[in-house]
């Protein structure tokens, strides 16, 4: 059994130790040295190395581990940025041979270069690899991520909902985006009470000076309040040894809270050398005889975010404060009438029953549409009906009965199961539009239909179905593909409209 999963089954405290891959060879060094450490205050460290968070040119997790001349105990992230099927399974395949049995799968946020306007470019998202690696590997750890740090009911809510969604994918843990806002893991700990079984979630933790704080504020689904940088950019002013020093017991006491909190294990980012991991280690040690329950660590967790003469520190973006549990969002007249109007033309066209359904399918079905030409001119019809109406790029596998009639495909990131970690105050990390998933969450708690959001698992669209018209396989009676004219490989999806 590795040793997270050891430390997960026994719910003891451990420390998952991030390492982005850099290519120089001094950085593999230190990253050695601060692992031969092997633990933070006795909790054992795991080494967890980072997928292609710079761009598609960075070295993969799994290259980094083959660099490593002692192999350390590693959980290996897989982000689906730019990715299809194909990669996950070659992932499989490798880390097999390295030995390794661990994964935290992502979406990823938006790769560079990848603009609104452009041509579409389709992310592995979260749910579909879980579901892809969990039949492959029934007994591998499997993680993804849940993003609790939303001030908007949309994101927020639906956040949740697709956690579900993760968890019934098989995922066995989840790992929190980096935060800094105390309620919101509190959220997260009374959220976990209530799932049918017990939920391990690993927290990330860094810290924060004004610099990071600059950078953090370009990764998306962070928070970084207007109150934050104004307090680090007073420390900063004191002088810098004050505010790395603020920053570190600010670390440590993060570290400690979590801990009175119940979380079982954290995510440490920022931590580059053992000189920095021993400077954390000793401030962690001070505080913990000082801080021994959590009323206490609230109270010391403000006073460590106060400067004299600025105002308490506020955690959520100014002018949106959302907890879990609060509800007041509707969605509009068009809305629902738009979902009532698909609903209605969905429930005749595509029934299977109805004389207009089984004509229309009867219709699809020509062996003339199993022609190159007569596929091309079929998704060409499909393509010109639907995109005025959902945005379709026909992408061959419709969901839109499974999304509330909401695209998928008008999602920049093709995500269909729920939001990406990106989203902020609604609105897509793309910055163009109001996120998709907001939509839905308003449609689906309007009209009593969230269990949409929590149980349906949508599969991912494989690269080969694309730019092919779904409706011939929608009205195989038996799911096969001959019918259709479509490859084996073409009907691993089940969910068609």
């Amino acid at each position: 059994m590795s040793l997270l999963k050891k430390a997960l089954h026994e719910h003891r405290f451990v420390c998952v130790v991030e390492f982005v891959p850099k290519p120089a060879v001094e950085h593999f060094a230190a990253f050695e040295k601060l692992m031969r450490h092997e633990t933070l205050c006795d909790w054992p460290m795991v080494a967890a190395i980072a997928d292609r968070v710079g761009g598609a040119s960075d070295i993969t997790p799994l290259d980094a581990a083959g660099k490593l001349d002692k192999p350390v105990p590693t959980l290996i992230h897989f982000s689906g940025k730019d990715r299809e099927r194909e990669a996950l399974l070659a992932d499989l395949a490798r880390m097999d041979a390295m030995g390794l049995d661990q994964f935290l799968l992502l979406s990823g946020d938006r790769l560079p270069g990848h603009d609104p306007g452009q041509e579409p470019i389709r992310y592995l998202e979260s749910v579909s690899a879980l579901q892809i690696v969990r039949q492959a590997r029934p007994n591998w750890l499997l993680g993804a991520a849940l993003n609790p740090f939303k001030y908007c009911e949309e994101e927020g809510g639906a956040q949740y909902f697709k956690a579900e969604k993760k968890l019934a994918a098989g995922a066995d843990f989840l790992t929190l985006q980096l935060g800094f806002d105390a309620v919101k893991y509190l959220e997260v700990r009374e959220w976990g009470q209530r799932q049918s079984r017990a939920v391990p979630v690993i927290a990330c933790v860094i810290g924060l000076t004004r610099n990071r704080a600059a950078m953090l504020e370009h990764v998306p689904g962070v928070v970084i309040s207007a109150s934050m940088r104004a307090i680090l950019a007073s420390e900063e002013g004191i002088s810098k040894a004050y505010a790395k020093a603020r920053s570190t017991d600010r670390l440590a006491l993060q570290i400690i809270g979590l801990k009175l909190m119940g979380y079982a294990r954290i995510h440490l980012s920022g931590i580059h050398n053992v000189e920095q991991l021993e400077e954390l280690e000793r401030a962690i040690e001070k505080q913990q005889t000082q801080v021994q329950t959590l009323e206490r660590w609230f109270a010391a967790w403000e006073a460590s975010w106060q400067i004299e003469g600025l105002p308490v520190v506020n955690f959520n973006p100014e002018g949106a404060s959302w907890r879990m549990g609060e509800s007041q969002v509707n969605a509009s007249a068009k809305e629902r009438l738009r979902y009532h109007l698909l609903s209605g033309l969905h429930s005749l066209v595509f029934n299977r029953s109805s004389y207009a359904s089984r004509g229309f399918g009867w219709a699809v079905q020509r062996r003339i549409w199993t022609t190159p030409s007569g596929a091309r001119l079929l998704c060409k019809v499909e393509r010109s009906l639907k995109s005025p109406l959902v945005g379709c790029d026909t992408c061959g596998s419709c969901r839109l009965e499974d999304t509330l009639y909401i695209c998928p495909e008008t999602c920049p990131k093709g995500v269909a199961n729920g939001p990406c970690g990106g989203t902020r105050l609604n609105r897509c990390e793309f910055g163009d539009r109001e996120c998709i998933h907001s939509a839905k969450y308003r449609i689906a708690k309007s009209l009593g239909q969230t269990a949409v959001l929590t149980e349906r698992l949508i599969p991912s669209v494989d690269i080969i179905s694309r730019h092919q018209s779904s409706w011939p396989r929608w009205f195989n009676a038996d799911g096969s593909s001959a019918a259709a004219g479509l490859s084996p490989q073409q009907t691993d999806s089940n969910e068609l409209v």
